[in-house]
């Protein structure tokens, strides 16, 4: 049968099927060179200008294991609590795609580094999911695939295609999960916890940037449809159904929208006495919808085989208990101490968890802010114009010195919060620190009295019926006066000392 033309809505679909996914994540590490070969990983790079006859597979070229790769890789899987392998090997998995210019890749099949794991998952509401992890093993990326033409820059439409290679050979590790069951409406949001939590935690090991807009992170996701059980009939007796996997899924965003997409898909298709393909599936962010990918391969189809050319990996258990020590807190220990210490409410840090801006928070009260003051900055002005730019927070030409060192000068009243703003634009800007930007433009908050009973004056000369408002002591009509000082100066007075300036001159208190 057919696509479906119309999806099955999914709170309809979840009443007929019990859906189950696995995840693949692929973590690529930030090695200063490749898995095999010495060439290095610099993103971004022109293309074809980081390859060597070992990472394109050229005949007589032999790899040389990457130590780095193996300590991160051992690394990952401790933090994932597996069981990391006395022994492992590589394998190669022979398949013909474009972008792999040898016709196989080194992979890890039957002894993976780690396996038999877990990994502690926490949603928005504070609920705990354990997802069980299958394996972690190693390998190296493919190439990458550049579809020319078209409007989406995606192979539907393109004019051609090209190759380029930089991004073959650099180290990976694949974590595996088994399959995850009876999660029901909440499935598309344990996913996308998941593969944030494993992108937190890849992070703070230090194994990786996690750029999942570039491919340093990325996941596959495979789901699955089983018809709910008849009364009395246990749910886990009733087959589950085949699966699709959608490849290379890159936000956080698009795994819960796959997810759910998937579920309205094979839902649909199976309601209308159709069958599920099992196949890998294209992911469109543009119109939020999966399309066909090709046949999905079991594993002896990949025709696996010891790579030849590669001893096996034999850590001993005194590295392993040394790399066991050199693990960090766990990201969801370390939110929730920072959460006790910085006093957030749970929307308030789980909006700068989403916002990627946690460790720009912690940087910036380190530097002297309060934490109240670096969310104010960070999750106000600073993300909104991350948000226009349509560039991540981090990316910002503002450090959290400089955000400490701008909040410092409010606090000690030289600019106020009008004046800040512009004081940032202005570091946003390139302009220098917080203090130089404040010098340069002339800022500081006008202080002087002298100047301040000036512009006072001025004001209730334009104003005479406010001025006799104040003077029957209607306390409130000094705000008219108040900003039109404000006016005058540019913002650069301070606010609270002209209105105590106003009411003192007509003998009134506040």
């Amino acid at each position: 049968m057919s696509e479906p033309v119309e999806l099955m809505d999914v709170d309809q679909a979840l009443e007929q099927f019990d859906p189950a996914f696995g995840i693949e994540v692929h973590v690529e590490l930030n090695t200063k060179t490749k898995m095999f070969c010495g060439c290095p990983t610099e993103f971004g790079a022109e293309p074809n200008t980081q390859v060597c006859p070992v990472c394109l597979g050229l005949p007589g070229a032999l790899p040389v294991v990457n130590a780095k790769a193996i300590e991160s890789a051992i690394r990952l899987g401790l933090a994932l609590n597996c069981s990391i392998a006395p022994r492992s090997r590589f394998a190669r998995k022979n398949y013909f795609y474009p972008d792999l210019a040898k016709d196989y890749q080194i992979s890890q099949y039957d002894e993976p580094i780690a396996f038999d794991g877990y990994l502690d998952v926490e949603l928005d509401d504070g609920t705990v999911v354990r997802v069980a992890i299958e394996r972690a093993h190693m390998e190296e990326d493919a190439g990458k695939n550049v579809h020319v033409g078209g409007a989406t820059g995606r192979i539907q439409g393109a004019e051609y295609s090209l190759v380029d290679y930089n991004r073959g050979g650099i180290p990976l590790v694949e974590i595996v999960t088994r399959t995850v069951e009876g999660m029901g409406e909440r499935t598309a949001e344990v996913a996308r916890a998941y593969v944030a939590t494993v992108r937190d935690l890849a992070k703070a090991l230090g194994i990786s940037d996690v750029r999942m807009e570039e491919g340093s992170l990325r996941a596959d996701v495979n789901l699955s449809l089983r018809a709910k059980a008849a009364d009395g009939e246990d749910q886990h007796a009733v087959p589950l159904g085949k699966r699709s996997e959608t490849k290379n899924v890159n936000s956080l965003r698009a795994v819960e929208r796959s997810i759910r997409h998937e579920i309205g898909r094979q839902a649909a298709l199976l309601a209308a006495g159709g069958a599920v393909t099992q196949e890998t599936r294209h992911w469109h962010e543009d119109t939020s919808m999966t399309t066909p990918g090709r046949s999905k391969e079991e594993a002896e189809d990949y025709r696996y085989f010891p790579e030849p050319d590669l001893l096996p990996v034999a850590p001993s258990k005194e590295w392993i208990e040394e790399l066991r020590g050199t693990l960090p807190e766990s990201p969801a220990l370390r939110r929730h101490r920072l959460q006790e210490s910085w006093g957030y409410t749970d929307l308030e840090m789980r909006d700068a968890v989403n916002a990627d801006a946690l460790e720009l928070i912690e940087a910036t009260v380190a530097a002297g802010a309060s934490a109240a003051s670096a969310r104010k900055w960070w999750m106000g002005e600073l993300a909104r114009t991350a948000n226009n730019d349509g560039v991540e927070l981090a990316d910002l030409a503002a450090t959290p010195a400089q955000v400490a060192e701008l909040q410092g000068l409010v606090d000690s009243g030289r600019v106020n919060d009008q004046l800040a703003r512009q004081v940032l634009e202005g570091v946003l800007a390139g302009e220098g620190s917080p203090g130089e930007v404040v010098a340069a433009r002339g800022l500081e908050v006008v202080s002087d009295d002298g100047a301040l009973l000036a512009a006072i004056d001025e004001a209730l000369a334009a104003q005479p019926d406010v001025a006799a408002k104040i003077r029957d002591g209607k306390v409130q009509a000094a705000g008219a006066i108040v900003g039109a000082v404000m006016k005058a100066t540019r913002g650069q007075a301070d606010a609270a000392r002209v209105r105590e300036l106003v009411l003192t001159k007509f003998g009134l208190e506040g």
